[in-house]
């Protein structure tokens, strides 16, 4: 097998996961004004992405701050996990499939504790690739270097074979920071050209800015 190396996100590239609207709806249906959803559970979120607080304790303090009963705090995370989990971008999916006698395979993924279990039961991403980094369960998130790092200390390669690809750009600036090449998805084509690119030896350079537009619809 090459020692090169495909390193994917999840939210927005192997998962198609547009706005469901689930917020406003809430604070709409609680009587709460526009963006106090975020403002009472900003620290909860934060939280939960980097694991320093278990799902348990987050269904207590969204029950809490919101005044939910265990009802409504049930039907509330799962409009979350719903838009979170989004639906599968099958196309891509299939196309990494082939990919695993190439290259390594691994993902980098800003997550929220409880993912791992959701994501493998629904997309068994455990099988599509080698690796799976959730920032829920290292502490830290993208653009953090250290997100970077630790996703090519477990696959064991070096930041130059590894292509990234991400739907965030200031991930990508980060990756290529970090001596990976970056790519910014924005749609199945041009990514999948570009993996192939990657493979075949030819590359637009680590570190090189320029790899794809400026769509920043979500950090996971």
């Amino acid at each position: 097998m090459d020692s090169r190396c495909v390193i994917l996100d999840i939210g927005g590239v192997l998962e198609i996961t547009p706005d469901t609207g689930w917020v406003p709806r809430w604070e709409e249906r609680l009587g709460l004004p526009p963006g106090t959803v975020a403002e009472r559970l900003e620290d909860v979120w934060q939280a939960g992405s980097i694991g320093t607080i278990e799902e348990r304790e987050v269904h207590e303090q969204v029950a809490r701050r919101l005044c939910l009963d265990s009802q409504s705090t049930e039907a509330f995370m799962g409009d979350l996990w719903a838009e979170y989990l989004g639906t599968p971008n099958e196309e891509l999916i299939a196309y990494v499939r082939t990919l695993r006698r190439r290259c390594r395979l691994g993902i980098l993924s800003n997550s929220f504790v409880g993912a791992r279990e959701r994501e493998t039961e629904l997309y068994r991403f455990d099988e599509l690739v080698e690796q799976i980094v959730y920032s829920h369960e290292i502490g830290v998130s993208k653009p953090d270097p250290q997100a970077f790092a630790v996703t090519c200390a477990r696959l064991g390669v070096r930041p130059a074979d590894c292509l990234f690809i991400d739907d965030f750009a200031p991930n990508i600036e980060a990756a290529q920071d970090a001596g990976m090449h970056g790519h910014l998805f924005e749609d199945n084509a041009r990514t999948i050209a570009r993996i192939e690119t990657h493979l075949s030896g030819e590359s637009s350079g680590a570190g090189r800015r320029g790899s794809g537009g400026t769509h920043a619809r979500g950090a996971r």
